[in-house]
């Protein structure tokens, strides 16, 4: 038997849920039942987007760093962008509900 199976028999056996509440935009909360099972899913979903998140960090990094040591850019160049799209990230274009 594969692990994943042996730990899905075995959170099934203890037949584990809970209300896990979450806030929505605006202050809302709801509730939410989560078996095991959907735990250790959400949780290796989670896993798999920091991995991803640091990979597309990496590669930014470094198609910055290289366009700098190349003298196509300049490091404050590059920070000034930053911060100009950072800026218009802080004000949403979308409204607020």
């Amino acid at each position: 038997m594969s692990d994943y199976n042996t730990i899905k028999s075995l959170l099934d056996s203890l037949e584990v849920s809970y209300y896990s509440p979450f806030i929505l935009q605006g202050g809302i909360t709801m509730n939410r039942v989560y078996s095991a099972m959907e735990e250790v899913g959400l949780a290796a979903k989670l896993a798999d987007l920091k991995e991803e998140h640091y990979r597309n960090t990496l590669a930014l990094s470094t198609i910055i760093e290289l366009l700098i040591e190349k003298n196509i850019l300049t490091r404050e160049e590059v920070e000034k962008k930053a911060a100009e799209l950072d800026s218009f990230m802080e004000s949403s274009p979308y409204p607020m509900v």
